[in-house]
């Protein structure tokens, strides 16, 4: 927001940071390559730099967590990358463990009003 502070702003970017592993992993169930990878979680309101999304998606695939092939069949060579095995059993524990997190910071904002 407008409104915030620098502090504040910080807070966010480390929270959303936080939430691009799970995000990415979710949107590579069909392969895609990184603008339409970017484009989708825009789209979602999930805002990725392409100086942050590439090193992400070579990390991940380091990792194991993601495949990768090229397509030459364009004029423009494009590398699509998947969710591998790991990866989609990396990406259903995460997931777990964020609606779990949900769920814990929805009951304490419900609670906050009596302790206040």
């Amino acid at each position: 927001m407008e409104n915030d502070d620098e502090a504040t702003i910080n807070l966010i970017q480390e929270l959303n940071r936080g939430t691009l592993v799970l995000s990415v992993l979710l949107c590579t169930d069909e392969p895609g390559y990184g603008y339409s990878l970017a484009s989708r979680l825009n789209e979602q309101g999930i805002q990725i730099e392409q100086n942050t999304l590439y090193p992400l998606l070579r990390r991940l695939e380091k990792q194991g967590l993601l495949e990768s092939r090229w397509d030459t069949t364009e004029s423009r060579p494009r590398r699509y990358y998947s969710a591998s095995e790991k990866g989609k059993a990396v990406r259903a524990r995460l997931l777990e463990e964020w609606k779990g997190l949900d769920t814990a910071l929805r009951g304490l904002e419900q609670h906050k009003g009596g302790s206040e």
